[in-house]
């Protein structure tokens, strides 16, 4: 949002404004969508008739859009109102969930889908910009608790919810059930959200916003077709290379129009170190994330035989631990600063990690439990200071800037924890399968291997934990306040 403000945050000293609640149950619906499809593969592969890797793109292709839609909001956030901004958002989520549910073929699914991730990318930006914008300082921590539940709760609750789901029927349950919920939320939204700030008119550089969409959505659809073999290995490098080399262009591009004052994606934003840091932090935490959560079903799964209802049920209680932990942490986070809450939860990532590394054929159901819960509670000691330390680092005019970098590359982390691990694991178990080792041995070497590698990346967040402020050392809040 612009840094022209209407409302003094002072105002709310203390309170969640209502426009930050309503924003945070409305990303909360949308990204929920991003996983809820994980557990439905089996089932959609039976009634589409497709295959295991083309069932896979339901979600990446969601992921996809995300990086590649993102780059844009920054521009976009500043040209409409935050109301204009919510009911195109949500407009295009609900139109895109409609075409899921109903779509006779695979290819119209995934078109449903794409529709639903371009809604669903301009949310995360959305609500950043305007919780930074509103909520003093002293507060931001408290709520920024509740916005990390939305973010990184709904994806870790999305494979649970949707387990619960498929078991009373057909995969297209998962989009009628999220339609009335999500219809339900635009309508109140529009009834009650406020306008923050007012919207300023600037252009777009067309050339930078197609090397966002080539370069960063280049790079995520490369990374996911590590996962589907060896047969894929030459031409996924070659898109991973052409998508780095189209980010370089970008780059130098916006680098060049900083001078004019219009880039697309205002880099600036990383001369701010607490920032850069608190966004490598959260790129390595949400790798991890990602990668456990792909891992863990299909141990589970494939390995232990849980259905998909069991196996939800199984990860529930970690991905509640860390929705409910939220807000206290944020709470805290006002109190005491980011080290006491950071380090600490770095430390339970890598230690989390590194317990999985020791999965086998008789892992008691209760350390896998108490494992998961691990990580997601120190994912939410993490998470929530990081956000708010690194916006806060922030002046006013980049927060749509920062809010944009910090989505882009919540993406492709995602989809390089997914890509890393599967592609580890597939090349470890079909090595141990030529010697002659059987498959679910072979498939258990596989996931012992990707969960080491994904702990020693992890021990990256000790490192940058170590070297961040206790609070965003700026004048924003100062700015802000007049």
């Amino acid at each position: 949002m612009p840094a022209a403000i209407q409302e003094k945050p002072t105002a709310q000293a203390g309170k969640t404004p209502l426009v930050v609640r309503l924003l945070v149950l409305a990303t909360f619906v949308v990204i929920l969508n991003e996983t809820l499809m994980i557990n439905a593969i089996p089932r959609l592969m039976e009634s589409m008739h497709v295959t295991e890797q083309a069932a896979q793109w339901v979600s990446t292709a969601f992921m996809l859009t995300m990086a590649a839609v993102i780059p844009v909001t920054g521009w976009f956030l500043q040209r409409v109102t935050t109301r204009q901004g919510y009911a195109i958002a949500m407009g295009v989520f609900l139109a895109g969930t409609a075409l899921s549910a109903v779509a006779p073929t695979f290819t119209i699914l995934l078109l449903g889908r794409i529709v639903q991730a371009a809604g669903t990318a301009v949310m995360m930006p959305l609500l950043m910009t305007t919780l930074m914008t509103v909520v003093p300082e002293q507060d931001r921590g408290k709520v920024m608790g509740n916005v990390t539940l939305a973010i990184s709760v709904a994806p870790a609750l999305g494979p649970a919810i949707s387990g619960l789901i498929l078991q009373l029927g057909s995969w297209r349950l998962l989009f009628v059930a999220v339609l009335p919920i999500a219809g339900a939320v635009t309508y109140f939204g529009l009834r009650q959200l406020d306008n923050i700030g007012e919207p300023q008119v600037s252009t777009l550089d067309w050339a930078s916003a197609a090397m966002a969409t080539l370069g960063f959505g280049g790079l995520v659809y490369g990374l996911s077709l590590f996962g589907e073999g060896e047969s894929n290995l030459g031409p996924s490098i070659g898109i991973v290379i052409a998508g780095a080399a189209t980010i370089a262009f970008f780059v130098l591009r916006q680098l060049k129009l900083q001078r004019t004052g219009a880039p697309l994606m205002d880099l600036r934003t990383l001369t701010h170190r607490t920032f850069a840091l608190s966004l490598a932090l959260m790129c390595i935490a949400f790798l991890a994330m990602m990668g456990s959560m792909i891992l863990l079903p299909l141990y589970l799964q494939n390995l232990r035989g849980l259905t998909p209802l069991e196996t939800g049920l199984l990860l529930m209680p970690g991905g509640l631990a860390m929705g409910l932990l939220g807000p206290t942490v944020g709470r805290l986070y006002d109190r005491l600063g980011s080290r006491p809450l950071i380090v600490p939860g770095s430390i339970g990532i890598v230690a989390s990690l590194a317990g999985f590394t020791q999965v086998s054929m008789t892992m008691p159901y209760w350390q896998v439990l108490a494992l998961h819960a691990l990580l997601m509670v120190s994912l939410a000691a993490t998470f929530t200071p990081i956000f708010t330390l690194g916006m806060g680092a922030l002046p006013p005019n980049m927060y749509p800037h920062g809010s944009s970098i910090l989505g882009t590359l919540q993406q492709v982390a995602a989809a390089l924890g997914t890509a890393l691990v599967v592609t580890v694991m597939s090349a470890r178990s079909s090595s141990l399968v030529a010697e002659g080792v059987a498959a679910a041995p072979a498939q258990l070497s596989g996931m012992k291997v990707a969960f080491v590698i994904a702990a020693v990346l992890a021990v990256g967040t000790i490192v940058a934990a170590a070297m961040l402020p206790n609070r965003a050392n700026n004048t924003s809040g100062e700015v802000m306040a007049h």
